[in-house]
Order: structure tokens, then sequence, then C-alpha cells
């Protein structure tokens, strides 16, 4: 890595939510982790890493959600990224990070792995370093599997345990929907009881899609293999998304991740703002967002 002269005082990223439109658990490698063949995308919905030049290296939560994750700052991934990346510059660098939880915790959306991949771009550009994106992303997976493709922040198919990743051109324009009954699952929980682990993959990918419809379409012959057990275990995801898929502009309704969030895709963000609106009115204690895709 180099160090450029001319560094900014402060920067700011924001650290997008992860969804995993189709997610197929294909196997399971001896040292347990668990191999994957899935369709994410990364909405205009995140978190916000700020990070300050700073004498010393410290972390402050601040959010909707900064409750949950309060505590030891520096067992948070934020931090451990921070820290991963001042032992691979030749300077002896710090800065105080401010994290701003707008993502709900243990929420299937890889909140954690998106924060951490959101600092290491921020502290990248504050410390003037100039990572290839290879080197960042082998930092990135030391941290967890996520991280690569969050710091990336595209449309892609991802296998292996996540390290590989393909993006996805001409991905069509369209919006989304995220809801979550401030439910925190666990996800090794979620993985304990799902009983088949050897899934087959996703179904070949067309050339591109045409539109967001299009794309729904292809994703009904998909699946998310963690819904049933999450649902197994958090019923409140089973209700939430019976709802989604009952809206007239939802095109497709299915749980990210491990849960609990659940998504709505739809054509347009007027559409996904409608939906949003009406859910609010009838769950005010669901939290609810919608974004452009």
């Amino acid at each position: 890595m180099t160090v450029e002269a001319t560094r900014p005082a402060q920067v700011k990223e924001l650290a997008r939510a992860k969804v995993n439109l189709a997610l197929h658990i294909t196997g399971q490698r001896e040292d347990g982790y668990h191999t994957l063949d899935s369709l994410v995308l990364f909405p205009e919905i995140g978190d916000v890493v700020t990070v300050e030049t700073a004498p010393r290296l410290a972390l402050e939560i601040s959010g909707e959600f900064a409750a949950q994750i309060q505590g030891n700052s520096a067992e948070n991934l934020v931090f451990k990224a921070a820290q991963v990346l001042a032992e691979h510059i030749p300077l002896n660098e710090a800065a105080r990070i401010t994290l701003e939880k707008s993502l709900p915790v243990a929420a299937g959306i890889g909140g954690g792995s998106a924060d951490a991949a959101a600092t290491l771009r921020a502290l990248s550009e504050l410390w003037g370093t100039s990572p290839a994106p290879s080197d960042l992303a082998k930092l990135g997976l030391t941290l967890g599997a996520d991280v690569p493709m969050c710091l990336e922040e595209k449309p892609a198919r991802i296998r292996g345990i996540g390290e590989i990743i393909e993006p996805l051109q001409d991905f069509p324009k369209g919006a989304i929907v995220l809801v979550n009954p401030r439910i925190e699952v666990s996800t090794p929980a979620i993985f304990r009881v799902l009983e088949k682990k050897d899934n087959s993959p996703l179904p070949e990918l067309p050339k591109t899609f045409e539109s967001m419809k299009a794309l729904a379409n292809w994703l009904k012959s998909c699946r998310n293999d963690l819904q049933v057990p999450a649902i197994s275990q958090a019923g409140a995801i089973s209700e939430v998304l019976d709802v989604l898929a009952a809206q007239p502009e939802t095109l497709l309704a299915r749980m990210s991740g491990s849960g609990a969030t659940c998504f709505a895709l739809c054509e347009t963000f007027d559409d996904a703002a409608a939906v949003a609106t009406r859910l609010r009115e009838r769950h005010s204690d669901w939290w609810i967002k919608e974004a452009q895709v």
C-alpha cells in the first residue's frame, strides 16, 4: 500500500445494507463455514461511518440502534477493521470513528460487515493509502466472509463462503422496501436448525434482466434456504412476509440472510414509498425503510 501526501481531515461513508435476494446453502466445509450461492444488492439504506484525524484510535456509537451494540468498542467490527488496516500501512495512524447505527442489529442485512467495509474505505482515504481492491478484500475477509462484498456494494452473485464475487452488469433499476419486526435473530442458531445443508445452487442466470419485474419473476425460481428455519425460531417473520406479499405494488417478498429483515421488490420508488407508508400506518412498531436500487 502506498501513502498519499494530501489527505482530508474527515471522511464520511454510507455502509449500505446487504440484501440477499436469493440465498441457497450448498454445503458445509470441514472448518465449519457454510458454502452458498446468492444474489445480493445494496440499496441506498445504511449506517454512516465518519472518520476524523485524532491522536489515538477511538470509536463512538450513536443512532437508533446504538444501544444494541454499546459496550466494549474494541470488540466491534468497526474498531477491528481500523486496527487491521493500521497494521498494514507504513505509518503509525489513528482516528476518531463515529458510527451512526441506523440498521437493526442481527437482522440478516450484513450491518456489521457493511460497517467494517465502510470503515476500511473511509480510513483508506483519511490516511491517504491506496490499497489495491484485492488487498483490501483480503483484509476484509479476515474480518468476516461478508466484508469483501460489502466493500464493493454492487449487485453480484456470491459463491464460496462469500469471497467469490461476480458483479452483475446492467442490473435493472427499481426500488425495495425493507421491514424488520424489531426481532434479533442469531445466525448460528438458524444454521443449527437448518436440516439440509447441501442444497442446489442458483438456476442459470440470464445474460441480463430487462426490468425489475423480470428479475422478480426469475427470483421466484430461487429460495432463501434459511427462511423456513428462521420462521421456526421467530414466527413474526411469517407475518411480515404475508403483509408484504399482500401489497399490490410488491413484485416479490422474501426474507434476507438469516432474518428477521424481509423485503419487497417494487418497480418504482413511488411504489415502494406507497407500500412503506401503508405499513407504517398499520405496524408502527416495525422498522420500515424504502429505497432505490
